[in-house]
């Protein structure tokens, strides 16, 4: 059996948002064959190509962090309608310096939470082309927008509604299924 690293990236700086309970509700509901791990994003700097000819000791970490993966995971927040201002500096530090794009060729998924009605219908669509232009080939099916309510993630990691449950198992188990495509079709370089 062969174990994909897949690198999760939380669109929110908020040690208590409610997207990255989501992403530790993923981790759980992986199948075995993925593991997970966080991708940090907040003490990024702003992005500028000024740092291009020397990035900054966190910006080099970031892109090696999405280097050692098989695989990325965006869990994100919608702001305004919007990418997060900090996902969108760590997707400008990963892409640059010009030629070296972290995401190129790197197997992709998104999914998200809000309270409100259509979840992150509107932050996905534009991750979508940022991360078509940045050649991620990116997982289109299944969509996932979670409205999240008080209580559907316990402290522990648990997805307490059963079908929410079993759907975010679905998608990771798609997620997967993503990857192994992917990778298959072009093999990570050693």
């Amino acid at each position: 059996m062969t174990t994909f690293n897949v690198g999760y990236i939380v669109g929110s700086l908020a040690k208590g948002s409610i997207n990255r309970q989501l992403a530790h509700a993923l981790a759980r509901l992986a199948p075995p064959q993925l593991e997970l791990v966080e991708i940090p994003i907040k003490d990024l700097p702003l992005y500028s190509y000024d740092y291009d000819a020397d990035y900054p000791a966190v910006a080099r970490a970031f892109k090696q962090a999405i280097a050692g993966v098989d695989g990325v995971l965006f869990v994100t927040p919608e702001y305004n309608r919007s990418i997060p201002g900090a996902l969108k500096n760590a997707i400008d530090w990963a892409s640059r310096p010009w030629g070296k794009n972290s995401f190129a060729r790197k197997p992709s998924g998104i999914i998200g939470t809000s309270p409100g009605a259509i979840g992150t219908a509107v932050v996905q669509a534009q991750l979508r082309g940022m991360l078509c232009f940045c050649n991620s080939p990116l997982m289109n099916t299944l969509e996932a927008y979670i409205q999240f309510k008080p209580g559907l993630i316990a402290e522990d990691g648990t997805v307490t509604n059963e079908s929410t449950a079993e759907f975010l198992g679905n998608y990771m188990k798609e997620l997967h299924l993503h990857i192994e495509r992917v990778l298959t079709v072009h093999p990570r370089a050693n």
